[in-house]
């Protein structure tokens, strides 16, 4: 860029020397802009090749790592063969040892009677008179066979001394052996996990400065864009050589608000099948009373009946998202960490606590005011941040925890005739805590945040979810279980599989999005969800909110929107 800023004035310079009539300032501003969009696309291009070189260095290096596992693993195994077949068993090794000693002590034993036999011949063939050997001779061989005995009791007592300690040496010997070969896999093990997170961390850099990259250059250009395309209208051949493409950014900010409007379709078709103090009118066409009562045991067999769904679909979408996902599961379940693990199952756990206390608030209150209740959650995470992580939350931070406080207070639901609710005070304590709960597993994701791809830990998340509403449903007291009608069945299985099938879409979509256009602004448009479902209820089922609780809707909004904006401001000097 610096050659091509010292070169333009020559050419300017020239037709004022040549022909006293300079050049049009939009023909200028229109070449230089092209040579920009060309060096900017020859950067992009650079970026993705190198992020696609670095995408596949990084799995040929797992391939390696795995492949070296797998030879470290045959290693050992042939090692420990090696071992095994040099020394056998220990007791087939001590019987052996046993039977050659016995063998040797009894020969030993032999040899040494024989001895005392042919030195007391004489003495035995001489007898007294009475033809008896004296009791004194009797006496005399008595003692020396006493003395034998003590002897061979002795060394016997010497040579197993001896056979213990050699054994307890070579046991102590193989024991401090497998202790180092211990030691070392732990070492070779935690080796690798460093090499594969640096990996991670120096494929993941260049794909983020691609997206500062990409989205630093429309945020400085729509001051310069209008007049060159302005003048670029009356000259048709290079638009028609060069259609202008869609920008990444534009394209995941559109899918970020497919996501959130998946999302909030799946609240309203949650509200069309708890059922209400009176029929809903679906678009005002006809009406529907609903299919089953909210509660607890209810809310759990609509949270089960949707994770049947997920969890059928969910290993084919996280496949195509993700395609190691189930080496990193593998690697995952194999690798005995268990503050990761309880980490994991511990944020499944606060969010199926989340899930079922938002299904009871939405049954209860209307269903815009519930979302927005719930996105109290950025509250309880800050101050949660602060106090275990010492994340001391900066001015804005705290204006927008004000703001969300008041936006809450003012969206809190009274009893109106004109309006058919159920019990308010469930409901909004149900989504009180739906969002404290959601905060809680927001904390324990940033706590193993790293540690495992967000592809695996969704996957872990929705098993988890599945695992606790089946113990819950099993679990619960008969006053909180479930209380259906014999004849809805059919009608829930359907509506199951349609908030299963919202759920995946929102997740898919969500994720694209975030590949796009990043996760700070994506979050920035997730934001919107409240005002989404507030709309689409309005439109779905005719549910009305009062002005004040819009208006609390907007504060709300706005501080979560403050805090997004300023965590994608503060994260951006680190990527870059």
């Amino acid at each position: 860029m610096g050659t091509q800023d010292n070169q333009l004035p020559l050419p300017l310079d020239h037709e004022k020397t040549s022909s006293g009539e300079s050049r049009p300032a939009e023909v200028i501003l229109s070449s230089v802009i092209q040579e920009l969009e060309t060096f900017h696309h020859q950067i992009k291009d650079g970026y993705l090749l190198d992020i696609k070189q670095l995408q596949e260095d990084k799995v040929r290096l797992i391939q390696d790592i795995e492949s070296l596992q797998t030879e470290y693993r045959q290693l050992q195994s042939q090692q420990f063969q090696i071992l095994s077949d040099r020394v056998p068993p220990n007791p087939a090794w001590l019987k052996q040892l046993t039977q050659l000693v016995a063998r040797n002590v009894e020969q030993s034993l032999i040899a040494r009677i024989n001895q005392i036999k042919a030195a007391s011949d004489p003495p035995l063939l001489r007898p007294g008179a009475s033809g008896l050997i004296p009791l004194s001779d009797l006496g005399e061989e008595n003692l020396n066979n006493r003395e034998l005995e003590a002897v061979l009791e002795t060394s016997l007592n010497q040579t197993f001394q001896g056979l213990q300690q050699e054994l307890g040496q070579y046991q102590s010997d193989l024991s401090r052996r497998l202790n180092n070969m211990q030691t070392l896999e732990q070492q070779v093990e935690a080796l690798l996990e460093t090499i594969v997170n640096r990996l991670q961390e120096q494929v993941g850099q260049p794909a983020l400065r691609g997206d500062s990259s990409r989205l630093e250059l429309p945020s400085g250009r729509p001051d310069t864009l209008p007049p060159p395309n302005a003048a670029l209208t009356n000259r048709p051949e290079p638009v028609a050589s060069k259609p202008k493409p869609t920008s990444p950014v534009q394209l995941g900010l559109f899918l970020a608000l497919l996501s959130a409007v998946s999302l909030s379709l799946f609240n309203v078709c949650l509200k069309i099948i708890l059922k209400g103090p009176q029929p809903r009118e679906i678009f005002g066409i006809f009406s529907l009373e609903g299919i089953i009562s909210p509660g607890i045991g209810n809310s759990l067999l609509i949270l089960l009946l949707r994770m049947i769904v997920v969890m059928g679909l969910m290993p084919i979408v996280a496949s195509f998202l993700y395609p190691p996902v189930w080496s990193d599961l593998r690697r995952f379940l194999q690798s005995g960490d268990r503050r990761l693990m309880l980490t994991v199952i511990g944020s499944g756990f606060f969010l199926f606590l989340s899930q079922v206390a938002i299904y009871v608030a939405i049954g209860e209150i209307p269903t815009g005011i519930a979302i927005t209740i719930f996105f109290i959650y950025p509250i309880v995470t800050v101050i949660a941040s602060w106090g275990l992580f010492g994340d001391r939350p900066t001015i804005i931070r705290v204006l927008a925890m004000i703001t969300i406080l008041a936006g809450g207070i003012l969206c809190l639901p009274a009893r109106n005739p004109n309006i058919a609710m159920g019990n308010v005070q469930v409901g909004v304590l149900a989504a009180i805590l739906a969002g404290v709960t959601f905060a809680g597993y927001v904390l324990l994701t940033q706590v193993a945040a790293g540690k495992l791809h967000p592809i695996p830990f969704s996957l872990v998340n929705f098993g988890s979810i599945f695992v606790f509403s089946s113990v819950s449903l099993m679990l619960l007291p008969d006053n909180l279980g479930i209380d259906i009608q014999p004849g809805v069945w059919s009608g829930l299985m359907i509506g199951g599989v349609v908030l299963g099938v919202l759920t995946l879409s929102s997740y898919l979509l969500n994720n694209f999005a975030i590949r796009s256009a990043g996760a700070s602004l994506a979050s920035i448009i997730g934001t919107t969800g409240p005002a989404l479902t507030a709309l689409f209820a309005f439109w779905i089922i005719g549910e009305t909110i009062k002005q004040q609780q819009v208006y609390g809707m907007a504060l709300v909004i706005l501080g979560v929107g403050a805090m997004s904006i300023e965590r994608m401001i503060g994260s951006k000097p680190k990527t870059s």
